[in-house]
């Protein structure tokens, strides 16, 4: 019996009861949401001279167009970092060496537990005292590195668990041919863990586009920022960040979809090969 079925598949009383749990939901959820609608109008938030800045050019090129920019600038560094940063200390928690193991266990721990705005802030604040990095450049760089340990060590748990949830045979079958074990790590577990790996990266993806926004706090000129500097200069913050809001839902969506199309490709191809666990935030013995 195949270990991924935890439930008994629900039977017709049950699908019926859950058909009407998410029709008393949604009705909620509407009226929570014309309810919402009535108060904004009656505030008089909902002004068509409070939403016609917003769709002029100066606008889109001055402000949302620049900050969709960088937010994109900051995701893209972050996810080539990030992704360097997972690989190499994902070898090393699966190094033959515990010293090695022990090393990066500890770094990615770390990493994973501190938050991604503290690391922003710290940055921020320490960088311009090193003086290895002109001042207009220490935002961008507060917000990457924050991105890049952060994630990078969430990327790394991936290359741990892609490669441990692999079949034993893979690595005996390696070992048995005259393979030492980091050449069948490198030759044989990583490359077929980074096929499984493939979904549960671009989800990541989703997160690091999304926490571009947490730049606004160390004054990154990313979309969010730029959202507020218009809505500050034109009255209308509510809905400049409406705005902002429809952009990441519209970009967080096409990763999504872009996820799911690689979960379904991948799942095909590696049927009964690696899986890929989303990792957990308890802390793992390093020698795992």
């Amino acid at each position: 019996m195949s270990g991924s079925v935890l439930f008994d598949a629900p039977g017709p009383r049950a699908r019926r009861r859950m058909v009407w749990v998410n029709l008393v939901a949604t009705i909620v959820v509407a009226g929570i949401g014309a309810y919402a609608l009535v108060l904004l109008n009656e505030k008089g938030q909902l002004d068509a001279a409070l939403w016609k800045p917003l769709f002029t050019a100066n606008a889109w090129q001055n402000f949302f167009l620049p900050g969709l920019k960088q937010t994109l600038v900051a995701a893209g560094l972050s996810i080539v970092t990030a992704g360097i940063f997972g690989f190499v200390f994902g070898l090393g928690r699966l190094s033959a060496s515990r010293t090695v193991r022990w090393l990066a266990g500890g770094v990615v721990e770390f990493f994973r537990a501190v938050p991604v705005l503290i690391m922003m802030v710290f940055f921020y604040m320490a960088l311009p005292r090193l003086d290895l990095i002109s001042p207009p450049d220490v935002p961008l760089v507060s917000v990457v590195l924050g991105l890049t340990l952060y994630n990078g060590a969430v990327f790394a748990e991936l290359v741990r668990s892609g490669v441990h949830n692999l079949p034993r045979g893979q690595r005996e079958a390696a070992l048995a041919i005259g393979l030492r074990r980091p050449q069948s790590l490198r030759l044989v577990e990583v490359p077929q863990a980074l096929i499984a790996m493939l979904p549960a990266i671009a989800s990541q993806l989703v997160v690091i586009l999304k926490d571009t926004a947490l730049g606004a706090i160390v004054t990154y000129p990313e979309l969010l920022s730029a959202a507020r500097r218009f809505g500050s200069g034109n009255g209308n913050i509510l809905q400049s960040l409406v705005i902002a809001a429809l952009v990441f839902i519209l970009i967080n969506w096409l990763l999504t979809r872009v996820a799911e199309a690689l979960a379904g490709r991948v799942g095909r191809r590696t049927a009964g090969r690696a899986r890929v666990e989303a990792p957990s935030m308890a802390v793992e013995t390093a020698t795992s």
